[in-house]
């Protein structure tokens, strides 16, 4: 689970509703089903309509993305690949076949089978870009649906609100009772704004820095493996794939 994810949800939505109840406001008054339904099932609608059916169905994977996602270790992934570059040095390529069922990942194992396959340098990582490029187009539908529902969530909050007060203006001849029906109106741009910042912005952005992460896992292993092909001492290259990691990482790592 995402620590950070779950913290910055539940400060946000603590420090909100408290700052609302020492105002005196009680939940009951934010939820209303009619804003609710307008907000929700509209955003979704319009985003829907922007994108393909199968986006949709994967939704539910990208929430799970978001709040389960895999952390990936640079320097556990780097002394991975200095591993089998030694084990390369000593047995041949053909001795990495042993080590394929010890790797973390489809991507990893899947280089290091065309490495043992004698796959030609250039081809390898056509390969392997190729495969990285649609990881990259699989991982933007999420990113932009949930950036494009942002947007349009507050639209639909503005649009609850206006109904409401068509609502409340042509039916409410009681002075007193319009107040509390124009104030309820507004409870659609409330939940409309609040989703978009609080929910599907926040979302999309921890979809991109997932995406980020992966991108750098994959070039990493990409790199690598070029370089245990073309059969390089595995002291160049630990020095080559430390390029990825920050200037403070790397201390302690020559």
């Amino acid at each position: 689970m995402d620590f950070a994810t779950i913290l910055g949800l539940a400060t946000a939505l603590a420090t909100i509703g408290g700052a609302y109840a020492l105002e005196g406001g009680t939940l009951d008054s934010v939820f209303l089903m009619a804003p609710m339904l307008i907000v929700i099932g509209g955003t979704m609608g319009a985003t829907m309509i922007t994108t393909s059916f199968r986006t949709v169905l994967h939704v539910p994977k990208f929430l799970r993305l978001v709040f389960f996602g895999k952390s990936y270790s640079h320097q556990e992934t780097i002394n991975q690949l200095v591993s089998l570059s030694e084990r390369a040095r000593r047995e041949g390529i053909l001795g990495l076949e042993a080590m394929l069922s010890k790797l973390p990942d489809s991507f990893f194992k899947k280089a290091i089978q065309l490495v043992i396959d004698g796959t030609e340098a250039t081809a390898l990582r056509g390969i392997l870009e190729t495969e990285i490029i649609y990881v990259e187009e699989r991982h933007k539908r999420g990113i932009i649906f949930f950036q494009k529902a942002g947007g349009f969530s507050p639209t639909m909050g503005i649009l609850g609100t206006v109904l409401g007060l068509i609502n409340t203006l042509s039916n409410t001849s009681d002075a007193s009772r319009m107040a509390g029906a124009i104030a309820a109106a507004f409870i659609a741009t409330l939940w409309g704004v609040g989703l978009a910042n609080l929910f599907f912005l926040p979302v999309s952005d921890k979809l991109k820095m997932r995406h980020e992460e992966e991108l750098g896992h994959l070039e990493l292993i990409t790199e690598g493996v070029i370089a245990i092909q073309a059969g390089e001492n595995p002291r160049n290259v630990r020095t080559r794939l430390l390029s990825f990691l920050a200037p403070q990482q790397r201390k302690g790592e020559y």
